[in-house]
């Protein structure tokens, strides 16, 4: 297919590109940015006259439900939701049922992906069996199956010596290892932010140093062994100091964001709303400010989704007892967006825009993220401007969960193009 996408604002922080210019894409890749390339005639023509044409979007955490829990959401569902969103290729963690610890199961997993034919997906393998904490995985076998690192998704490993072995392992084979920082004790049952607004709501909270005691462990390990860790979803301003460090240090490590983490804090429980029980939580107003400041200087790698539908059954209950996690794949763009207006300056699209794109690709070790001539051709087309209300009816996933329920938000996506065809058009 030969396709011509017109008079759009061409942004691409990979290449430093941002202007007006058309692109032309043949056979899936992309052929030429700004003149034809010679003989092209185009099979069907986009115009994006006022419109930002810029890559596919990379989101680093997206759970698809699939297998175990599709009560909860399918691939279906959750495959169209990410290019409704702009994503064009996304990560999902290995906390399914069963656990994504055989290869058969992975493969299973990315051959249903590839008969959708919607985004690509690239799943993390469990780095132990059943995500337990005990017996490491076959990880040379899972990465051959398609996955692309190593995770225990929500579950801390009790016994450091068995993480000590696991990033001996992956350092052995060059395998990234995807840990959330949590220590396996403080905090756990804790269901907010350890503060003054949980003491007076009597919820049993996280103290951010679950978070930081598990960092120093982690970066004891690296400097041991040498393995790259990529840190998932950093919540606290404590956390990012000590990630700054290590960076400062030299040591292989790289860090996301959820991108709830971006706008809001422990206040937007409110009279707890369940909607905002979030793992990590939502932390305070410094934590939110040091998250910005981290993402402006570069201690932050990318913004993920954090995309975890949960169904009505688990999260209309009292705050405590509700399931969390929230919705996020078709919201990514337009709270990054939201944060990059909030920075103003002249720059401040292309680099937002470079969080879920350029950065979070390199960030995965993914070819993605990028609109080089001969790049593939995975595209998002959104009205900056367009604003539109978060409602359940407005989103394809099926959790129907976000705390930003009610929210008008700008940024809309137009059409996503994957491997060069037409995955999605408004």
């Amino acid at each position: 297919m030969k396709l011509h996408i017109k008079n759009g604002r061409l942004i691409d922080p990979a290449n430093n590109i941002d202007r007006v210019a058309d692109l032309f894409v043949v056979d899936g890749k992309v052929a030429a940015i700004g003149d034809a390339p010679a003989g092209f005639t185009a099979d069907e023509t986009i115009d994006a006259t006022n419109l930002v044409v810029a890559p596919g979007l990379v989101d680093l955490s997206a759970r698809l439900r699939e297998p175990g829990y599709e009560y909860k959401a399918t691939l279906e569902s959750e495959m169209r939701a990410a290019v409704q969103g702009g994503v064009t290729s996304l990560v999902c963690p290995p906390d399914t049922d069963p656990v994504l610890d055989e290869p058969g199961l992975v493969e299973m997993l990315k051959h249903r992906a590839r008969n959708l034919d919607l985004a690509h997906v690239h799943p993390l393998g469990a780095l132990t069996m059943g995500l337990k904490g005990e017996a490491l995985t076959e990880m040379a076998e899972l990465t051959e199956a398609g996955c692309i690192g190593f995770a225990q998704a929500e579950v801390p490993i009790l016994d450091t010596n068995v993480l000590l072995r696991a990033l001996q392992y992956a350092k052995t084979f060059g395998y990234t290892v995807w840990l959330r920082p949590q220590d396996a004790h403080i905090g756990r049952g804790g269901v907010a932010h350890s503060g003054p607004l949980a003491s007076r709501l009597g919820l049993s909270g996280v103290p951010v140093m679950a978070e930081t005691i598990a960092l120093h462990t982690i970066f004891e390990l690296v400097r041991s062994t040498g393995a790259r860790v990529h840190l998932c979803r950093i919540s606290s301003s404590a956390g990012l100091e000590l990630i700054r460090a290590a960076k400062k240090e030299g040591l292989p490590v790289s860090c996301d964001v959820g991108v709830h983490h971006l706008h809001m804090t422990d206040a937007d429980i409110g009279f707890f709303d369940s909607n905002a029980r979030l793992t990590p939580p939502l932390r305070s107003g410094r934590d939110r400010d040091a998250i910005t400041a981290g993402l402006l200087d570069g201690t932050i790698d990318a913004v993920c989704s954090d995309h975890t539908p949960v169904d009505d059954d688990e999260k209309l209950l009292p705050f405590a007892e509700a399931s969390p996690g929230a919705t996020g794949l078709e919201l990514l763009l337009s709270l990054t967006l939201k944060w990059a207006q909030e920075q103003r300056g002249q720059d401040a699209l292309p680099r937002a825009l470079a969080l879920i794109t350029s950065s979070a690709a390199r960030t995965a070790g993914l070819d993605a993220g990028s609109l080089g001539v001969g790049a593939q051709a995975d595209i998002v087309v959104f009205d900056p401007d367009a604003r539109w209300k978060v409602e359940g009816a407005a989103l394809a996933s099926q959790g129907k969960h976000t705390p930003f329920l009610g929210y008008e938000l700008s940024g809309q996506v137009q059409a996503t193009i994957v491997g060069g065809r037409i995955a999605y058009q408004r």
